[in-house]
């Protein structure tokens, strides 16, 4: 079963009613009506890339808040580089700079409402590829949370 397919049966069960799984183009996402949560986990950096046709990842945070009510979140994990190495590694390492994925985010006019270490792994070098089997499974990543300015809290 595919991960949608697997999403949409989750979204069948009554426990889930008020759950909607869309599955949306990478260029222009679009909604039926405004939404509490845009969340992307592990791929916020490929918006920098060619095969994604290179939207860049400023352009899903706009996206995210155009889409959010007032009071929405956008959440962004994603696998972290070293510091100070921006969006270098994006299409070589897989990686961002979670410093990075900030400043775009607030940029696009969300308010920083916290942070997850959750997923962090100092055992990570964060200079190799997430593939590579020495970190296959263990890449230390970031977990962000942001919130659309407005009520609803």
């Amino acid at each position: 079963m595919s991960d949608v397919a697997s999403l949409r049966q989750t979204a069948a069960s009554p426990a889930y009613r008020n759950v909607t799984v869309e599955v949306q183009p990478a260029a222009l996402p679009t909604a039926p009506v405004p939404l509490d949560v845009v969340w992307t986990s592990q791929n916020y950096h490929d918006y920098a890339d060619p095969f994604m046709g290179k939207p860049g990842p400023e352009a899903l945070a706009r996206d995210a808040f155009r889409l959010l009510r007032p009071g929405g979140y956008f959440i962004v994990i994603d696998l972290r580089s070293a510091p100070g190495r921006g969006m270098a590694d994006t299409d070589t390492l897989h990686r961002i700079d979670p410093a990075v994925v900030r400043r775009q985010a607030e940029a696009a006019g969300f308010v920083f409402a916290g942070e997850s270490k959750v997923l962090a792994d100092a055992s990570d070098p964060l200079t190799i590829k997430v593939f590579d089997p020495r970190v296959r499974g263990r890449t230390s990543q970031f977990a962000f949370a942001f919130r659309k300015p407005g009520a609803g809290r």
